[in-house]
């Protein structure tokens, strides 16, 4: 499986970034990824003060370089870039070595 990693810092973000965030990623991000063609799933993670960052899987390295080129085009402009106030600090394909399905089933929802 194919991955990929974009990680925004949050070092130097405005206050209230995280609810910010949470919001977008609510409201805008999670209804488009769902319709992504080629996307598996993306997982939407931050720590505090310290980073925001999206994990995506993709179906094939085809859909993972067809995404990551046309959002590197426009990072320090998306809408996280905006959010936070600067353009990710990793763009990053991967190798994804293994998903499990835990006993508790998955749950998709734009939050928990």
């Amino acid at each position: 499986m194919i991955g990929l990693t974009v990680r925004w810092s949050l070092a130097d973000a405005p206050d209230g970034v995280v609810d910010q965030l949470k919001a977008y990623v609510r409201d805008e991000s999670f209804p488009r990824f769902e319709k992504l063609a080629g996307l598996r799933f993306k997982t939407w993670r931050l720590i505090g003060s310290q980073w925001f960052e999206g994990c995506y899987v993709f179906v094939d390295d085809a859909a993972r370089a067809r995404f990551q080129s046309s959002f590197e085009e426009v990072a320090p402009e998306s809408a996280g870039s905006k959010i936070v106030g600067s353009a990710p600090t990793l763009i990053e394909a991967c190798d994804i070595a293994a998903v499990v399905e835990g006993p508790e089933g998955f749950v998709s929802a734009p939050s928990l």
